[in-house]
């Protein structure tokens, strides 16, 4: 019987590529994003990062300890857009380059339909999905004068699962994937690729705090064909694939990390 609260024991994948190559990823402090800073640093990469989380910034940097390039931290709350695009700007100055974006930060409060107000519908569109557009229409114009470059933007399958807990969310989310196939044709001529990788029920340390239930986590895992919990670490390992060379032939596509789930 596979225990679903055990950790995979995995050897992952080294990309030759992914050495010194410069990546740009929103709310790297915590969860899902925590994992693709110190994934990236140990395949090598010149990581930066924001959020607003100071403190566990610092954390995600310290487990970064044995890599060969320490990640550089830029607090901004994502909702800023000048201050976002200000900080891809120093990232630029630092780096010389960003050769992979990589959209992750959201925030998944529930709430429903009917406390829905005008305020908080924009509120969940400016944190879930505004700020993806923005950063990428910052760090392209470099990629396009390279005539490469990898962007991933971190979907969500609550959509696709019609869970209702979180409508302004999921619709947000829902967007995600219409920034990515549109813009993927448009940069596709310039020898820039566009990505969704979208996670089921990933056991993030905020998920486990705030929203586990063990009727929840068995409800799940009866739904996925993998019987046990994803972890952050694994999720991470599709986006160092496209964000390598190895991935140089997709673009336009969502991959969906979620144990067979949907």
């Amino acid at each position: 019987m596979i225990d679903p609260h055990a950790a995979p024991e995995t050897k992952y994948a080294s990309y030759p590529s992914l050495k010194d190559r410069t990546v740009f990823i929103t709310g790297g402090a915590d969860g899902i994003g925590s994992a693709l800073v110190q994934e990236f640093a140990a395949q090598g990469a010149r990581v930066a990062f924001v959020d607003r989380q100071v403190d566990k910034a610092a954390q995600t940097i310290a487990r970064c300890g044995g890599a060969t390039h320490t990640p550089l931290f830029y607090e901004i709350d994502l909702v800023d857009i000048e201050g976002l695009q200000s900080c891809i700007s120093s990232a630029l100055d630092e780096l010389g380059s960003i050769e992979v974006l990589v959209n992750n930060a959201a925030d998944d409060n529930r709430h429903t339909w009917d406390e829905m107000t005008p305020e908080y519908w924009d509120d969940r569109l400016n944190t879930n999905l505004r700020h993806y557009f923005f950063a990428i229409q910052a760090v392209v114009p470099g990629m396009i004068e390279a005539e490469s470059g990898s962007i991933v933007n971190i979907g969500s399958s609550s959509y696709m699962m019609q869970e209702d807990f979180f409508p302004g969310y999921a619709i947000a989310k829902s967007g995600v994937e219409g920034i990515t196939r549109t813009l993927a044709r448009t940069f596709g001529p310039h020898g820039v690729r566009v990505n969704t990788v979208l996670p089921g029920w990933v056991a993030t340390e905020r998920q486990l705090e705030k929203w586990w239930s063990p009727e929840g986590e068995e409800g799940t895992l009866n739904d996925q064909a993998i019987k046990r919990r994803i972890y952050p670490k694994e999720f991470a390992q599709m986006v160092l694939f496209l964000a390598a060379d190895d991935g140089a032939a997709c673009t336009a596509q969502e991959f969906l990390v979620d144990a067979g789930r949907r």
